[in-house]
């Protein structure tokens, strides 16, 4: 490798590798970072944004969503069952998406942000047991629902409904927040890549610098208490909900 070709890939690496901690910090993928900044910095569109993140975030995802199994197992049939009702959300939220205004969605979508943002800093609820426990897929709705209608945010969105209402600990819900997005995002990349609007190189690129951070951010993830985790993961909510209020 040349070092002309080594030092244009730096800043990309770098990039990747820091969604990747974030990424296994928080139990998400990261698209809601990457594809502004690809759309900002390296001029591309938004469809060409978002498969291209894409590329980053499914072995990201699948990396983070391992290391968080090792350390935090979930239910397996829970997993299943929320990943499966979250795929199907996001093929029918996509559809619905063609016609409406990003805009508008995107407002609402920081709107709702902000106040999962505040639940998130109230006493969550008791362990959820029986019938309950067995809604939890259904978060798969609320996830997906944002998967499809704006590409992004499952895991911003899963995470604090899994904690506020289920009284799950973080990082139980981060575990099941990953799975839940990990297919979705799959299955999104194949649509993306069949339109031709995937950056392959530039995606590859994020997804290698990703990889050799997700571990690290996964290792923080369990090396701080609960509490702080949940106080993190409010004030994630909300500077993406700012920076999607404030953006044109």
């Amino acid at each position: 490798m040349s070092v002309s070709l080594l030092l244009s890939l730096m800043p990309v690496l770098l990039l990747g590798g820091a969604l990747g901690f974030l990424g296994g910090l928080f139990g998400i993928g990261g698209g809601i970072v990457a594809i502004p900044l690809l759309a900002s910095f390296y001029g591309m569109d938004q469809a060409m944004a978002q498969g291209t993140a894409l590329v980053m975030m499914v072995p990201n995802l699948l990396a983070a969503w391992w290391r968080y199994m090792r350390r935090t197992p979930v239910d397996p049939g829970v997993a299943l069952r929320l990943a499966a009702v979250g795929t199907l959300t996001t093929y029918g939220a996509a559809q619905l998406a063609q016609g409406l205004d990003q805009h508008v969605l995107r407002l609402l979508f920081a709107a709702f942000l902000a106040v999962l943002a505040w639940g998130m800093a109230r006493r969550p609820a008791p362990a959820a047991g029986g019938v309950r426990a067995a809604l939890i897929p259904l978060v798969g709705v609320a996830g997906g629902g944002s998967m499809g209608l704006l590409g992004v945010g499952g895991g911003l969105v899963a995470t604090p409904l899994l904690v506020r209402w289920f009284g799950l600990d973080q990082r139980v819900a981060q575990s099941l927040a990953l799975a839940l997005v990990l297919p979705c995002s799959a299955a999104g990349l194949v649509s993306y890549a069949r339109a031709g609007n995937v950056d392959w190189s530039m995606g590859a690129a994020l997804g290698l610098g990703g990889l050799a951070s997700v571990s690290a951010g996964v290792a923080l993830a369990h090396a701080f208490p609960e509490t702080v985790m949940r106080r993190l993961f409010a004030g994630l909510l909300v500077a993406t909900s700012v920076a999607m209020l404030a953006a044109r």
